[in-house]
């Protein structure tokens, strides 16, 4: 039972990390447009290289 009392204190610690990395991800705005995202990255007009003319 003794180690509870540092179990207790480390979850509620890495719990509170998690939250604030979600929260984190949501005001940076990371999932707005995840539709868009799974289809650009299928197209080849958004390539890092210009386009030789």
């Amino acid at each position: 039972m003794d180690v509870l009392i540092y179990l207790i204190p480390i979850s509620i610690f890495l719990g509170a990390v998690g939250l604030a990395g979600f929260l984190y991800t949501l005001r940076s705005r990371q999932y707005d447009d995840p539709e868009g995202d799974a289809q650009r990255i299928l197209t080849g007009e958004w390539d890092d290289r210009p386009k030789p003319d």
